[in-house]
């Protein structure tokens, strides 16, 4: 057959009749969040340094990665970023989170991870939530209120806590020789971390000059604790003060640093790439 006979229109094998999925360049602008592929690493723009760009995560650390095709992950989707065709404008100051993390401005929130944290109870949600919920928003965690820890091995292990179903827990009175130290003692997951504070309640994590005291009153053994202190400041009840003591949480800087600690800490934990050990 002639190579001009056209009986069969055009050559089937020619052109990119295989055509790949095309992955969409994205300008690179300033506070854009993005994850990248290979490392996990997660973080918003921040500008460009010898033809990498820059992203820096809630920590406020800073790494540098090349502009190479498909690289990055924005909203769960491949995307190739490219520098904007106008330079971005002088640095400002960036806005921090109640947590002291750099906030991230029109990001949505991420899809919820398989991994989780839990507390204790709702007033520990809540205090959670006050300070660390636009970051667990953006990392996709979500956090559960478990009503005592009293059976916490055995939901633990109902959990089915895996490499990529990380749990983290966060104890009250995490102290040697107490009852909560023999109960996390039981569990032995690498895929758990169980972290806590050595404080009677998560009231006591919030610093006692939010409601105007000196110092948390002493509450005599055998007495309730949360009922001694509304007791000791003359407060109708646990829901009343509660609700003050909540409305005097605004930032990291009204919690003492055990608290702070433990939780990042669980974050951390709960948001390690699947592919770490």
């Amino acid at each position: 057959m002639g190579g001009g006979d056209r009986r069969y229109g055009e050559d089937v094998l020619a052109g990119n009749w295989r055509r790949r999925r095309t992955v969409p360049e994205v300008d690179a602008v300033p506070d854009l969040v993005v994850e990248d592929v290979d490392s996990g690493f997660c973080g918003a723009v921040v500008g460009f340094e010898s033809g990498a760009v820059t992203l820096e995560d809630r920590h406020g650390r800073r790494r540098h990665f090349p502009l190479a095709p498909a690289a990055f992950l924005l909203d769960g989707q491949p995307v190739t970023l490219r520098r904007p065709a106008t330079s971005p404008a002088a640095p400002r100051q960036r806005r921090r989170t109640a947590s002291g993390s750099v906030a991230v401005a029109h990001q949505p929130a991420r899809v919820a991870r398989a991994s989780r944290i839990w507390v204790e109870g709702v007033h520990d949600a809540a205090l959670v939530e006050r300070i660390w919920g636009d970051d667990l928003r953006i990392e996709g965690v979500v956090v559960e209120p478990l009503d005592g820890i009293d059976d916490l091995a055995a939901r633990a292990a109902t959990f089915d806590p895996g490499p990529r179903r990380r749990l983290g827990v966060l104890v009250d009175h995490l102290v040697p020789g107490s009852k909560e130290s023999r109960i996390v003692a039981a569990l032995t997951s690498p895929y758990v971390l169980v972290t806590g504070h050595p404080y009677v309640d998560v009231w006591q994590a919030v610093k006692p000059e939010r409601i105007g005291l000196r110092q948390w009153p002493r509450v005599p053994p055998g007495q309730p604790w949360k009922e001694g202190v509304c007791a000791a400041v003359g407060a109708a009840g646990p829901a009343e003060l509660w609700r003050r003591i909540l409305s005097q949480v605004d930032s990291y800087q009204h919690v003492e640093t055990p608290l702070i600690n433990a939780m990042e800490r669980l974050i951390d934990f709960v948001t390690v790439p699947p592919s770490s050990p």
